[in-house]
């Protein structure tokens, strides 16, 4: 088939890329109904009642890993396996993984995933690998029960309002991925989208990438945001989801920042549909 049509002046011009649902042959939006508030409010008692228990449990075993970060990191990664995925059981939200195998077959590297939905943060810690360390803003903490166990498990925390500490924190967590080879998951957007559309890209990952030369993993979630908007608003579905092939940074530069960030934009761009490019 071809890539290109013609115009009506008679110049060809290239044909807009195939939708997701198109290419992946799967429906990239919820079908069914949204729950009603009190649903969500039973489902949420729900990931409670796990979630307590769990999260005793895991930080009784963090405090006794305290002087071991990397081992606190890959309890923080079965953690994520557990909770993660309990929470789309119980939400009703299932992903679908295009590419799940490169997540195995590619680490160590740096993981990145859009972000424009509650649901993003669970599937990234089921989607985490083993010995791959998260990347999330210092509010994490304020989240109950959830923060304190982001805090006991050794991923790195990065305070955006001090640039400082950030770059402190960044430059440690090189040294770490550096020294043990481990793995970074990280949502590059920084802040979730509200919309849906994704947005521009904070400077971090890239200069993760130049410091410790591994690849970028690009993480797409298609309209994540249609299937948990918000806090209460829940479209129980299949969540089509794809893993990249990866982005080679072994010549990536930090006097072409810029054009690193474009690249991942691109990347972006050929997977995602239009209502999330705007």
């Amino acid at each position: 088939m071809s890539a290109s049509a013609s115009a009506p002046g008679g110049e060809e011009t290239l044909a807009p890329p195939p939708l997701p649902a198109d290419r992946l042959g799967r429906p990239t939006a919820p079908s069914g109904r949204t729950l009603h508030i009190v649903e969500v409010l039973l489902r949420f008692l729900v990931i409670g009642l796990v979630m307590i228990p769990t999260t005793a449990i895991y930080v009784a075993l963090c405090v006794l890993l305290l002087p071991w970060r990397v081992a606190r990191i890959q309890a923080g990664n079965l953690y994520g396996k557990v909770i993660g995925r309990s929470v789309q059981w119980i939400a009703g939200i299932v992903p679908e993984i295009h590419g799940f195998d490169r997540v195995a077959d590619l680490r160590p590297a740096i993981y990145v995933m859009n972000h424009t939905s509650t649901i993003d943060m669970w599937i990234g810690m089921w989607l985490c690998p083993f010995r791959g360390c998260g990347v999330a803003k210092k509010e994490i903490v304020r989240i109950p029960v959830f923060g304190l166990a982001y805090l006991a498990s050794g991923h790195l925390l990065l305070d955006r309002g001090n640039k400082e500490r950030a770059i402190a924190s960044m430059n440690r967590v090189q040294s770490l991925v550096a020294a043990k080879r481990l793995s970074i998951w990280m949502w590059p957007e920084g802040t979730r989208s509200r919309d849906g559309k994704l947005r521009g890209f904070k400077k971090g990952f890239v200069h993760l990438a130049i410091a410790t030369r591994l690849p970028i993993v690009p993480v797409v979630a298609h309209n994540a945001d249609q299937y948990w908007k918000g806090t209460w608003r829940i479209t129980p579905g299949c969540l089509q989801m794809e893993i990249l092939d990866p982005i080679d940074t072994s010549h990536w530069s930090a006097d072409t920042v810029e054009e690193h960030l474009a690249e991942l934009k691109v990347a972006y761009a050929r997977a995602l549909g239009p209502r999330q490019l705007g």
